[in-house]
């Protein structure tokens, strides 16, 4: 088992009396039968239904009453408190960054449980592990008490990156990002059965219509990591933008019918020089590039 503190990850609690209806009204996912213990991946979107910060939510039980503790990107929690508190008028809720006396770790390859902080399994995929909520200077007590090996940040970026989940601000842009493309749909961000929240209509839009016309796909190569940011090139056509990358596995946002068509035409992959492939991973559902070529 590995745990690591992931110092890019803050921590917001939204508590009160409507804390859970406040929630529940805003997020891309179902907070209002979420229970102690679990946990809910979810989104707070624009109206035009785009990604303004992506989150973890779990339930602080300790605390009593209703209580969340929301486990998010350390540069946006300035953000997501704003925009909270933008959204909260007259219910009775409290939107605080709590990012001094919180930090998130992350353990993966084996299970347990630590009295040293708030664990919940990564809702986004049972291969990510679990986290621990817990001021950061128990960390290594915490992962004493599981048994597991501290490791650094990168290697825990290098088990995210494998599994081929997004990481945002790095695999793609806040603020100019649908769900669907980075793959909340897929991993479990969004509930396309509750009530309404803001962004939603759109959301369900492209969920009904299948019209994603872009996402974020996994790729490998053989050579040293393509830089982020830089394009992926299906022969001298642009198709989609590297992002993360680490020992040989890879994600880039593609449009989807140019990767299709790219490889149906059985042109090469290149990205700075480098040579990729696209790889499914074992969660993906939808429709990946290349799967017709494959068959047939």
């Amino acid at each position: 088992m590995q745990a690591a503190l992931l110092p890019d990850r803050g921590v917001v609690k939204v508590a009160g009396d409507d804390a859970r209806r406040f929630l529940n009204g805003l997020a891309t996912n179902d907070i209002d039968h979420l229970a102690p213990g679990g946990a809910r991946y979810a989104a707070l979107l624009t109206p035009q239904g785009k990604i303004i910060a992506d989150f973890i939510v779990a339930e602080d039980a300790a605390a009593g009453g209703d209580s969340f503790l929301l486990d998010c990107p350390g540069a946006l929690v300035s953000t997501l408190v704003q925009k909270l508190n933008f959204y909260k008028l007259r219910a009775k809720v409290t939107c605080e960054d709590h990012s001094e006396a919180l930090g998130v770790m992350a353990v993966w390859d084996g299970t347990g449980d630590t009295s040293y902080g708030l664990c919940y399994a990564d809702p986004r995929l049972a291969a990510l592990g679990m986290r621990v909520m817990l001021p950061p200077r128990l960390a290594a007590d915490a992962a004493a008490d599981l048994g597991a090996t501290i490791a650094g940040p990168a290697a825990y970026e290098a088990h995210r990156i494998a599994l081929g989940v997004p990481r945002g601000g790095q695999d793609f842009s806040y603020g100019d990002t649908f769900p669907h493309e980075a793959d909340m749909d897929q991993l479990a961000g969004v509930d396309f059965d509750k009530g309404c929240y803001v962004g939603q209509e759109v959301v369900s839009r492209i969920e009904h219509r299948n019209r994603a016309r872009s996402r974020i796909v996994s790729v490998a190569y053989d050579e040293p990591a393509p830089a982020s940011g830089l394009p992926l090139m299906a022969g001298e056509k642009e198709v989609g933008t590297m992002g993360s990358a680490a020992q040989g596995r890879g994600l880039a946002l593609v449009r989807l019918d140019r990767l299709n068509d790219a490889l149906a035409a059985g042109l090469p992959l290149t990205c700075g020089g480098i040579s990729v492939r696209v790889v499914k991973p074992g969660w993906a559902r939808f429709a990946f590039p290349g799967e017709e070529q494959a068959a047939s």
